[in-house]
């Protein structure tokens, strides 16, 4: 399975500033997979130590912070004689001995040949609790589920992504049908790689479905484990209620759906846990389009989304038949899972920060506003080839902003004042635009 972020630790590892670096995401994303893999392609030798319930590690950062010691603990603990630039360092779940992540400074700034890395699914939740943090010390590397793309290559189809990113619509119009049959394929599936990879070998779409409630049940239980008893319930009602929120047709998130007579303060901490974690998506409401669209942030105004599309159908409980089989799910979901996947889309395939708009009065509404380049891009989602564009047109007459998206099961095509994009090209939107 090919992951796009190994070009990035490439270039880690080529780079003359390179620092210890930590690899963040929600836990089953493949992390573990990827920093192996990384060391077994570009390495002579790896060192993996796992820190989670490992009582010898945390003996060995009891004391202080001799590096020559723990390059030797680390050695005894991996059984690999650690040479420096030939040796990849792997320290997983590092968060749980909170001085091996503030060993981390020491690392850079006195011994930095060595080439670290490392990962844990918990990593924001111990930083935000008091975790002495080697600021400006390391380098970070963001993973998340597989991409449309990175889907597409794994089952074989590269001929087809090679059309994709060469943005050669002429040959994808011809194989478009196609195309839109894997798209319903990933909103089933999704991108966690152990259902990914359940699909590939299996072929069986109810053992998928499996795996994901194992997933989503591994969340829940990560929730009793790990966060305070007194939150617990809080998060379990913020997480359980995104597909009902996602249902609505004004998607702004209401804390009266969860309880009734919720307020905003009592739920605080429980969206930043489960922020910190990985497991959601905050997209913020902007109040117009004006450069930088981060200026002009509601941030008392926001839509959640789930960290994978795969995730919220097996949440959702839509089965197989209602997404491959038909149109029936854009009808009963409201195009909730397509905009799930456009969302996750823009997080896995670019940098970019994403934000949504709504008139003061509630009557227009445009799903997502990115800045590409100089430029604030406003893209409305349509889960089918239903093109009427109204929020779309109101916003540009407002603003009249220069490019305008439209993502949709069309082809693609330009029109005077927009683009259309196909959903199965969302991913490439910044290549599209420039």
């Amino acid at each position: 399975m090919y992951r796009e972020k190994m070009e990035d630790l490439k270039k880690w590892k080529q780079s003359k500033n390179r620092k210890p670096l930590i690899i963040r995401g929600a836990r089953q994303v493949g992390k573990t997979w990827l920093m192996k893999e990384f060391g077994k392609q570009y390495y002579k030798n790896v060192a993996y130590i796992n820190f989670d319930d490992n009582m010898r590690m945390n003996k060995l950062f009891e004391d202080d912070f001799d590096l020559n010691k723990i390059i030797q603990g680390f050695k005894i603990e991996s059984g690999v004689n650690i040479q420096p630039e030939d040796t990849l360092i792997i320290l997983d779940e590092i968060q749980e001995t909170p001085k091996a992540l503030k060993a981390l400074k020491y690392f850079c700034e006195n011994a930095n040949e060595y080439h670290i890395v490392s990962a844990g699914s918990l990593l924001g939740i111990a930083i935000h609790e008091g975790t002495s943090f080697p600021v400006g010390k390391v380098d970070f590397l963001d993973l998340r589920p597989l991409s449309f793309f990175e889907f597409m290559e794994a089952l074989g189809e590269n001929d087809l992504l090679q059309l994709i990113k060469k943005n050669d619509f002429d040959l994808l119009d011809v194989f478009s049908t196609k195309l839109k049959e894997y798209l319903k394929l990933y909103y089933y599936i999704g991108g966690m790689p152990e259902a990914v990879n359940s699909y590939i070998q299996d072929k069986d779409l109810t053992e998928v479905r499996k795996i994901q409630k194992k997933l989503l049940d591994a969340y829940e239980q990560d929730f009793s484990k790990h966060a305070p008893s007194s939150v617990v319930p809080r998060i379990r009602g913020l997480w359980s209620n995104i597909p009902t929120q996602l249902a609505k047709e004004n998607k702004k998130f209401i804390y009266g759906l969860v309880k009734e007579g919720a307020r905003a303060r009592e739920y605080e901490i429980a969206l930043s846990w489960l922020i910190d974690c990985g497991l959601i998506y905050q997209v913020n409401r902007v109040n117009n389009s004006r450069v930088p669209l981060s200026a002009y942030q509601d941030f008392n105004a926001f839509k959640l989304y789930l960290l994978d599309v795969g995730l919220l159908s097996a949440m959702a409980g839509l089965d197989e038949k209602t997404i491959l089989e038909g149109n029936e799910i854009f009808e009963e979901f409201k195009g909730s899972l397509t905009e799930q996947y456009v969302l996750c889309q823009l997080k896995e395939c670019t940098e970019l920060d994403t934000f949504y708009w709504s008139s003061d009065t509630g009557m227009a509404e445009i799903d997502f506003i990115v800045q590409i380049g100089k430029n604030n891009v406003p893209i409305e989602v349509k889960a089918s080839e239903n093109l009427q564009a109204k929020s779309l047109k109101f916003f540009v007459q407002k603003y009249e902003t220069k490019i305008n998206v439209r993502t949709s099961m069309s082809n693609y095509r330009e029109e005077d004042w927009l683009i259309n994009i196909p959903l199965y090209s969302i991913g490439n939107i910044e290549k599209i635009i420039k």
